[in-house]
């Protein structure tokens, strides 16, 4: 941990001393965002019965924040360069927090909807140039020790989010768990302001009609997964496709011709980028099917307690916090791809080790295929994240994290959506819809593999050390 700390000559970024307090302002602003993610799902029955209304307009309070979040991750990611990183990570932190705090005081669904879109902004914001804030503060050097504290602190959000949620609403009512965000949000704008590292605005306009395409293109899927996965009527989910797919043809369109283009499509010309981000959507499909699956796999059909439910999932996360600094650090001393190409294997393994699990299997058997699952995901997550940040000039690293966010986002809703559709269909076990995640991930194993000689004929894997080498020569 010290190493991270370390000045060398030579290094970017800034100097060592000044990285903790900026590594603390990110750890707290992420959690926040995150862990809310998570949190308020234990709180659904809870905020239905004292709105008044039923669970299924309650389940809209996730939803709105999921949409929006999801919805805006490209449009902060593009807008960052004009306003800087250190700009908008702050707004995004205090929009949250005062969002948050009208959140505490809703006293009607409508009035706790508004407030909950508005919480979706500001995660978005904060969210979206989360790696490439990362990759201002660290040298490049230690990109993917950067990446792995990145990916720990997620799992540690996911993993801590129902547990500090069930906790909370033992002692106090629902509304303590939006006002307790607040002297966190405090805290972390506080601590933003102090150490996160400043930069020059771009000059030059804004993409608005890229950034209204775009916002209409992600609402729309996710409104049709969404839709999907609660077993919606067809013809609303072909609407919902054919107006997103219309408006990703307009998005398409616009890339090619804005003077500011909203997500420069040149990205996806380097093909370890465009790898990465296949991977990653894939992993994620797996993962976000394989969470919802063994939620009604363990309580529908194994008879078990939410509480029971709970303990068998945590091995998933608490490996991926052991795993990810370790993988991390790993990166940036071999080759991140083959390492992730590792643990996808190791992730494959572990789902269909799931997918077989015997009805009358005991506890033990159920933790190490869990735990599996999570050591694999772990080992990776950060050296694929890092092989995305790397893979694009430090110009273009906000629009690399918005993409990493909007495709983490997206792989998971649809590994949701699966799992509605299965249980829509009325089929009878639940676990066979793990083979559909599994698939997923072999398809991520053979991409993957495809990456390897790309990463290791690029010095230290990183972009701008290719260019600096070749204008050397």
């Amino acid at each position: 941990m010290i190493r991270l700390f370390e000045t060398r000559p030579g290094d970017d970024g800034l100097p060592g001393r000044e990285r903790r307090l900026a590594v603390v302002a990110m750890v707290l602003g992420t959690l926040l965002s995150v862990i809310d993610t998570t949190m308020i799902n234990i709180a659904l029955p809870s905020i239905a019965r004292d709105l008044e209304v039923p669970a299924s307009r309650a389940v809209w309070v996730l939803s709105i924040f999921q949409i929006v979040c999801a919805a805006t991750l490209l449009l902060f990611a593009s807008l960052s360069e004009l306003l800087s990183r250190r700009r908008l990570y702050m707004a995004g932190l205090a929009v949250f927090t005062l969002a948050s705090l009208g959140a505490s005081l809703a006293r009607s669904l409508e009035v706790l909807l508004l407030f909950r879109g508005l919480q979706g902004l500001g995660a978005a914001a904060t969210l979206s140039i989360g790696p490439s804030l990362y990759r201002m503060i660290f040298p490049t050097r230690l990109l993917g020790a950067a990446m792995g504290i990145s990916g720990m602190v997620v799992a540690a959000g996911y993993a801590s989010g129902p547990t500090l949620g069930g906790v909370v609403l033992s002692m106090v009512e629902w509304p303590w768990l939006f006002a307790m965000n607040v002297p966190l949000g405090v805290l972390a704008l506080t601590m933003a302001w102090r150490a996160l590292p400043t930069e020059p605005r771009r000059q030059g306009g804004f993409d608005m009609l890229g950034a209204v395409y775009s916002a209409l293109m992600l609402a729309g899927l996710f409104l049709a997964l969404d839709t999907l996965g609660h077993g919606g009527a067809g013809w609303e989910i072909a609407g919902l496709l054919m107006a997103s797919l219309g408006a990703l043809w307009l998005f398409l369109r616009r890339q090619r011709r804005a003077s500011h283009p909203l997500l420069p499509l040149t990205l996806f010309d380097e093909p370890r980028f465009r790898l990465a981000i296949m991977v990653s959507g894939l992993a994620f499909i797996g993962q976000g099917l394989a969470f919802v699956a063994l939620s009604f796999l363990y309580q529908q059909e194994r008879g078990m307690t939410p509480l029971e439910t709970a303990w068998l999932f945590t091995p998933w996360p608490l490996t991926i916090m052991f795993a990810a600094p370790l993988a991390g650090r790993l990166a940036d001393r071999m080759n991140p791809t083959a390492l992730s190409t590792l643990g996808l294997v190791l992730l494959l393994c572990g789902l269909v080790s799931l997918a077989l699990l015997d009805p009358q299997a005991s506890l033990a058997d159920s933790l190490w295929r869990t735990a599996l699952c999570g050591l694999g995901f772990g080992l990776f997550q950060a050296p694929n994240n890092r092989e995305m940040m790397s893979s694009v000039p430090k110009a273009r690293s906000a629009n690399a994290s918005g993409m990493m966010s909007t495709t983490r986002t997206m792989g998971q809703s649809l590994g949701v959506a699966l799992v509605g559709m299965v249980l829509a269909a009325g089929l009878d076990s639940v676990q066979g819809t793990l083979w559909i995640g599994a698939a997923a991930l072999a398809l991520a194993v053979l991409v993957s593999m495809r990456r390897i000689p790309l990463t290791a004929a690029a010095p230290n894997g990183d972009t701008d050390a290719v260019q600096t080498s070749q204008q050397a020569k």
